[in-house]
């Protein structure tokens, strides 16, 4: 932020007055910057909801000629919308199920195939949806295609999750006197690509509030959000090991035990009843996980492709799951926690919460078998709370923002005039090398903690900001006006 200042005059003098536009605090900068982006991510889906007439006259989305790629619009949101009968108002999720029918002819019977929240998420959507196209049809309100609606309002909740992201973010790092790093978060071009790919901005939020939620001495709330943003996505529930290695380290086991119960009781709350009353449709999820092959976003189908190796497992038939990789994957996982266990152990200070929490779950990204396109958006407030290092952050999240491109490319196929697999496969490598790296100097902090920003500072909290400690700096109980000394947040 300091080198950018030199776009409007440079830093401020020994003399200058600050402080005196009480508007604009950093709370709201951040909020404005969120929306601003979300706004940039909205329009970079707009063309896949371009509508023309089809073949019957009637109007249909404007997919021809591959758009959703060419276009780089694409969204998960658009054709499930369709497959996972959500158009259908008497459909439910989990409960009914549909007839899929595969490349060779075979049939599978499918349910939702995402977590219990996300995929209530989407079916409350589709209601919300029903009623506003009936309110359309006798008041003057904007309409469209149902799946145009549906794609709106589905946008509007994942943009009021992001924006209680970067609203956390600031509220962690407030009272070590960077609120400013949240605007890493509010601008991250990761946001502006993948904040409408998919659904993942809803655990992201519910993983931030549960860290404020602790970080306020609000234990078992935390272990809510987060057993909650479990709920949504498998994710969140990673950062109980970070918690309770945490607390193991500063011998306050008590609010870790609080947070873990209260991460268990969310999670069963919300999935107990729907695995009782519907089990094969809650088991969809775990079934196409354990099934599906490496992906082309991880680094066992890179190496595959590169080197012409054949997997673990060789050739699988349909439907048959990669078991030898499925127990490599969590094999070198559960390494990795372990390495994590060893670190915390070894440090010469408490590890700060943040820290293992983006280790573990980058981690988890690097050796999984999947690594959708908007997955990296887990990463992207750990990584600020963890690393928060301006130039170094945008570099990787440019990187990782750019792999969006070959990605569509590549499905547009060499003979539509398309990408070769090479560019894709090679972009991917190249992301993960620079999360390899982030890694290593995130270690690199919690073994030397001279290096890590938050504590190398003197002005800052020396203690962990993200822990529910006993005091709290006083410097966080005024709110700060854009330009009302404090730390600027470069890193």
């Amino acid at each position: 932020m300091a080198s950018a200042s030199w776009l409007v005059g440079g830093p401020l003098g020994r003399h200058a007055l600050v402080g005196r536009v009480r508007f604009w605090t950093p709370l709201r900068v951040v909020l404005l910057l969120t929306v601003a982006v979300l706004a940039l991510g909205w329009f970079g889906k707009a063309p896949c909801l371009q509508q023309a007439p089809g073949a019957d006259g009637q109007l249909t989305l404007d997919w021809q000629n591959d758009r959703q790629y060419v276009a780089m619009c694409y969204s998960d949101t658009v054709p499930l919308y369709g497959i996972e009968r959500l158009d259908d108002p008497s459909a439910l999720p989990y409960r009914d199920a549909w007839t899929e029918t595969a490349s060779d002819g075979s049939t599978q019977v499918r349910y939702m195939e995402y977590p219990v929240l996300t995929g209530f998420y989407q079916w409350a959507a589709a209601r919300v949806t029903d009623g506003w196209l009936a309110a359309a049809a006798v008041l003057p309100l904007p309409s469209g295609l149902p799946v145009v609606v549906y794609f709106d309002i589905v946008a509007i909740g994942l943009a009021l999750a992001w924006i209680v992201v970067s609203w956390s973010v600031l509220r962690l790092r407030a009272p070590a006197g960077r609120p400013w790093d949240a605007a890493l978060v509010a601008v991250s071009p990761l946001v502006a690509v993948h904040a409408f790919t998919n659904f993942d901005a809803l655990a992201v939020a519910a993983a931030c509030a549960g860290m404020l939620a602790l970080a306020r001495r609000h234990p078992v709330l935390g272990g809510v959000l987060l057993g909650l943003g479990g709920a949504a996505k498998l994710y969140p529930l990673l950062l109980l090991l970070p918690v309770l290695l945490v607390a193991l380290r500063r011998k306050e086991i008590a609010p870790a035990l609080q947070a873990i119960a209260g991460a268990a009781v969310a999670w069963l709350a919300v999935n107990l009843p729907v695995a009782l009353a519907w089990p094969d449709g809650w088991w969809e999820f775990i079934r196409l996980n354990r099934t599906r092959p490496a992906d082309p976003d991880s680094l066992y189908y890179a190496l595959s492709y590169f080197t012409g190796w054949s997997g673990f497992d060789g050739p699988l038939r349909p439907d048959q799951p990669p078991n030898v990789l499925n127990a490599v994957s969590l094999s070198l996982f559960v390494a990795v926690c372990a390495g994590l266990v060893v670190l915390a152990a070894k440090a010469p200070r408490p590890p700060r919460l943040a820290s293992l929490a983006f280790l573990v779950v980058a981690a988890f990204l690097l050796v999984n078998k999947v690594w959708s396109p908007q997955y990296s958006l887990w990463l992207v407030p750990l990584a600020v709370l963890a690393l928060p290092r301006w130039r170094l952050l945008l570099a990787w999240m440019a990187v990782d923002a750019l792999v969006w491109v070959p990605r569509m490319f590549y499905y547009v196929g060499v003979d539509q005039k398309g990408l070769p697999p090479d560019w894709f496969l090679g972009a991917v490598l190249l992301r993960d090398a620079v999360v390899v790296l982030l890694c290593a100097l995130v270690v690199r902090s919690v073994l030397n903690p001279a290096t890590d920003p938050l504590r190398a500072d003197p002005l800052a909290d020396q203690d962990d900001p993200d822990w529910p400690v006993r005091r709290r700096s006083q410097r966080s109980a005024a709110p700060v006006a854009v330009g009302q000394g404090g730390r600027d947040g470069t890193g």
